[in-house]
């Protein structure tokens, strides 16, 4: 078949607009890369931070709790030594008793300043677990965002390499969710999708139990529940 000068003109233009097309879908997918990495920058910056905040919280109300069960003690010792003094002091006669009362005064000042601080170190630690829980919540957000955002950046791998139009806007479908939870992270919206966080934890206990069962002396299952995170250390024979 012979070709004309026309249909080779016809042709050419074709694959201009080809490589037009193909060119603007990479600048697309590059831009679009671009964009989630450095959105995902800013989120890990911030989510360490959060996460350093919930390991000193964690640090703290586990420290305030050892210091209360302490303070405890010793007013539970007060109160101990204040039935004694009384009992002794009742068999003891009236000029006698004195020495006692004062000991008992002492003793009971000393069990209520106890008790007023362990009520302190309380609250401090109830606190500290309200901060940890605050924190948990948006790391959670911020999780998310990150698995989702990485199955984005996957999918416009693959356009780049197919060329494929549509699976750019399939890729545009996690970029959108997880924009949504990393905003959320950072501007502190209440967005929390704890069902999935639910099914997440419920399947990585699924894992871990099986692993367990079918190597429970190699295997070592060490589980990261605030970022979900599975390490698998081999024991040495």
């Amino acid at each position: 078949m012979e070709v004309t000068v026309f249909d080779a003109v016809e042709q050419a233009n074709q694959m201009q607009a080809s490589e037009r097309s193909v060119a603007r879908l990479n600048m697309l997918v590059a831009i679009t890369v671009a964009f989630l990495a450095t959105f995902m920058g800013i989120c890990k910056v911030k989510d360490d931070n959060i996460v350093q905040g919930m390991q000193q919280a964690q640090a703290n109300k586990l420290d305030r709790w050892a210091f209360y069960q302490a303070r405890n003690i010793r007013e539970e010792i007060a109160q101990a030594a204040v039935v004694q003094l009384r009992l002794a002091a009742a068999g003891k006669a009236p000029p006698e008793q004195a020495a006692y009362i004062d000991a008992i005064q002492t003793y009971e000042k000393l069990a209520a300043e106890q008790n007023k601080k362990k009520e302190e170190l309380r609250i401090k630690a109830e606190q500290d677990q309200k901060d940890y829980d605050s924190g948990n919540y948006r790391d959670d957000q911020f999780d998310l965002s990150d698995a989702l955002l990485a199955i984005a950046i996957a999918l416009l791998a693959v356009t780049a390499l197919t060329h494929q139009r549509w699976l750019y806007f399939v890729a545009l479908i996690p970029t959108g969710f997880g924009a949504v939870m990393g905003l959320a992270g950072l501007l502190g919206w209440a967005i929390h999708p704890a069902g999935l966080i639910r099914l997440l934890s419920r399947c990585l206990s699924v894992g871990c139990e099986k692993i367990f069962a079918e190597a429970p002396s190699r295997s070592c299952i060490v589980v990261d529940w605030a970022r979900f995170n599975l390490k698998c250390c081999k024991f040495l024979v």
